[in-house]
């Protein structure tokens, strides 16, 4: 067909859905509810994935993590309260080439009371390098030193929550809080990291040093810790330093390959897969869904279209009769369908960047439309007018004259 035919054959088309404004709506209904759950779908899926990977990224760089296991004496089974120690945390530092940073960590809750102000949180002693192995930088204030971390000294960091909640707009440095019943100078606060991608606040926490944690806040016997956290020199090492921190802790707890381990190393990279495998399903769970809309959506076209058709049979016979060729009634039909189905995608398409807007804001996730969502759904919906209208259109196409003639 010439240019000028396949214009002649839109116009018809075109005059033909204007002729039955209400079933054309309908139809283009079912195309536009499919393809704005596709194009929503796929943002929510892209804005998931990247909010796992920066919640992941906010727990610290290149994380392997300790933590106590359990452990069998005698066939009986129990927590291993104090199967990590400080001297495991200073042992993994000095003698794991491919850690880069190690700190110990253990907390507790407390009430922090400034002035009339009074909330609960929890306070957690630490070591010198606990900000570098986290990726955490302070706001405002400064690091306390290693004398202060050797003498155990009365000094603490505040998250964003705290300090909010303790102080509003008055800056806390040097301000002296009360951590249960020790008396504490404040001298720095963190920068804020927000919710984990396990839902809790980071921000919701108060460091202290370790030797202050045990000594004045929570007893601990043995110099015992409830976490290690290690930074690997490099993310393609991350593995490798998560093998010698095992090796080590095998060798200094004198575990044999016949015991279990009375600790668990793991490292973020591993969790944030199996996030992202978990992420991955429902994701596809959810768009496998939205394409069933689209395929009903389809079936919906096919369905009018065949009424169509079979409406404007007597049509179809006046213009074979006066020289319409076979090729000319199939194209016009399938204009019909792909006009239909464009008009759908092209609406849900807008209803899903407007519902992106909307969930972005509720949720908090950085999802946007991506240009090849919008493809992908323009080219979805104009195949499935080409699909499900070459049935109705070829129908049409093939009907004999004389017979659609004859018909009322």
């Amino acid at each position: 067909m010439n240019p000028l035919a396949w214009l002649g054959a839109f116009r018809l088309a075109t005059r033909a859905l204007a002729r039955n404004k209400l079933r054309a709506t309908l139809t283009v209904l079912g195309i536009l509810i499919g393809v704005a759950a596709v194009v929503c779908m796929t943002a929510l899926g892209e804005g998931a994935k990247a909010k796992v990977t920066s919640q992941m990224q906010s727990l610290g760089a290149n994380m392997v993590v300790v933590f106590p296991g359990t452990s069998s004496n005698g066939g009986a089974r129990g927590t291993a309260v104090a199967s990590l120690t400080e001297e495991d945390a200073l042992a993994i530092g000095r003698e794991c080439p491919s850690v880069a940073s190690v700190a110990a960590a253990s907390g507790a809750a407390a009430q922090a009371v400034y002035q009339d102000q009074n909330y609960s949180t929890r306070v957690n002693g630490t070591t010198h390098d606990y900000l570098k192995v986290r990726a955490w930088a302070l706001e405002r204030g400064q690091l306390w030193t290693d004398a202060d971390e050797k003498t155990g000294a009365r000094v603490c960091i505040l998250g964003k929550t705290v300090q909010r909640q303790l102080f509003g707009e008055v800056d806390p440095i040097d301000k002296v809080v009360r951590l249960g019943k020790m008396p504490c100078r404040v001298i720095g606060v963190l920068e804020s990291k927000g919710q984990s991608s396990f839902g809790s606040d980071q921000d919701d926490t108060v460091l202290v040093p370790m030797k202050t944690f045990t000594s004045r806040v929570l007893f601990k016997s043995r110099r015992s810790v409830d976490i290690v956290l290690a930074s690997a020199s490099d993310a393609s090492t991350t593995k490798r330093a998560e093998a010698q921190i095992r090796a080590l802790l095998l060798q200094r707890h004198r575990i044999g390959p016949d015991r279990e381990p009375d600790f668990r190393v793991t490292n973020l990279q591993d969790v944030q897969q199996s996030l992202e495998a978990v992420r991955s399903t429902l994701a596809g769970l959810l768009l496998g869904i939205a394409f069933i809309s689209l395929l009903v959506g389809g079936i919906g076209v096919m369905n009018i279209m065949l009424v169509s058709v079979a409406e404007r049979t007597r049509e179809i016979g006046i213009r074979m009769a006066i020289g319409a060729r076979e090729n000319d009634i199939l194209v016009q039909f399938l204009i019909e369908a792909v006009v239909l189905s464009l008009l759908g995608g092209a609406m849900g398409s807008l209803l899903g960047i407007g519902a992106i807007v909307g969930l972005a804001k509720a949720l908090d996730w950085p999802m946007r439309m991506q240009p090849q969502a919008l493809m992908l759904a323009l080219g979805v919906s104009a195949t499935i007018g080409v699909v499900f209208g070459f049935f109705p259109a070829r129908r049409a196409a093939q009907m004999d004259p004389i017979d659609a003639l004859r018909r009322e």
